[in-house]
């Protein structure tokens, strides 16, 4: 409950605009020893860890996960973390379909697994537009 309140309080400070990053520093709990192996998502140029029990991917030089329903990002494999504002997550990762998720949200589960999940469900339906102009 605590770590809900400390990401949902980062997340506000996120999405309220630190000057173009949409990001604010944060721990996450992903310890690493030594860089997953990683895999092409066929049809996108975003790579995942397939042993790694998070939802983890590489897209552009940069790493991302997602838990807990928060994007966060980092330069290195291992860190440091930061939370991503949705709007700044880049589309070919928001791509990704359901099925290279280890951890989907639980209303995820009737999704079909080869599409993209439905952001916009999240989100909300003002998420597209905000996430064209930053995507």
């Amino acid at each position: 409950m605590l770590r809900k309140m400390i990401v949902g309080g980062l997340m506000v400070v996120a999405l309220a605009g630190l000057p173009g990053s949409g990001e604010a520093r944060v721990d996450v709990s992903i310890n690493l020893t030594a860089a997953p192996a990683l895999q092409v998502v066929p049809g996108t140029p975003v790579q995942y860890a397939p042993a790694v029990p998070n939802n983890y991917f590489l897209y552009g030089g940069r790493y991302y996960v997602f838990t807990d329903g928060t994007w966060f990002v980092a330069p290195r494999y291992n860190g440091p973390w930061a939370v991503v504002a949705p709007a700044y997550v880049p589309r070919p990762i928001l791509s990704v379909p359901v099925r290279y998720y280890h951890v989907p949200p639980g209303h995820w589960k009737n999704w079909k697994r080869e599409a993209a999940p439905r952001w916009d469900k999240t989100y909300g339906r003002d998420w597209k537009d905000d996430h064209r102009h930053h995507g």
